[in-house]
């Protein structure tokens, strides 16, 4: 299966800032949203990094409430790893579990598609295994 199965059924709406974007307001929309990360996108509309709340968090443990008034192109993980609809998940999960990340934005000729998380991913497995497993006690059934 492709990393296009998991935005077929999740969609392709993905939220994204600016690096002048205070940390405050990223907080807001990660909590409004009930996402863990934003996709950060320059003047062009091309992936600049990555804020999540691991980078918040690490931003306020150093700077205290001050690092809310900071913003995100001081604090965002500018170093994006990505990938493509082609891609098979196995490859997403590789690719997130080697970078130690939740979140992987997915590009598509230059262009950001989509964001699939660790949490779509599982899901999508899980669902994956469901199926197999049925598929294989209807088998075992009928022999």
């Amino acid at each position: 299966m492709s990393v296009n199965s998991i935005l077929n059924s999740k969609g392709n709406d993905v939220t994204t800032v600016e690096p002048t974007t205070d940390i405050a307001s990223v907080v807001s929309l990660l909590a409004a949203r009930n996402i863990g990360a934003l996709i950060v996108v320059d003047s062009n509309q091309q992936v600049a990094g990555i804020i999540s709340e691991r980078d918040i968090v690490r931003e306020v443990a150093d700077h205290g409430v001050e690092a809310l008034r900071r913003s995100v192109g001081d604090v965002m993980t500018r170093k994006v790893v990505t990938c493509s609809r082609v891609d098979t998940i196995g490859t997403a999960m590789e690719l997130m579990t080697a970078g130690r990340f939740r979140h992987l934005p997915v590009i598509e000729q230059g262009r950001l598609v989509g964001v699939i998380s660790i949490g779509d991913v599982i899901k999508h497995r899980l669902h994956e295994i469901e199926t197999e497993s049925a598929t294989l006690r209807d088998y075992i059934r009928n022999t």
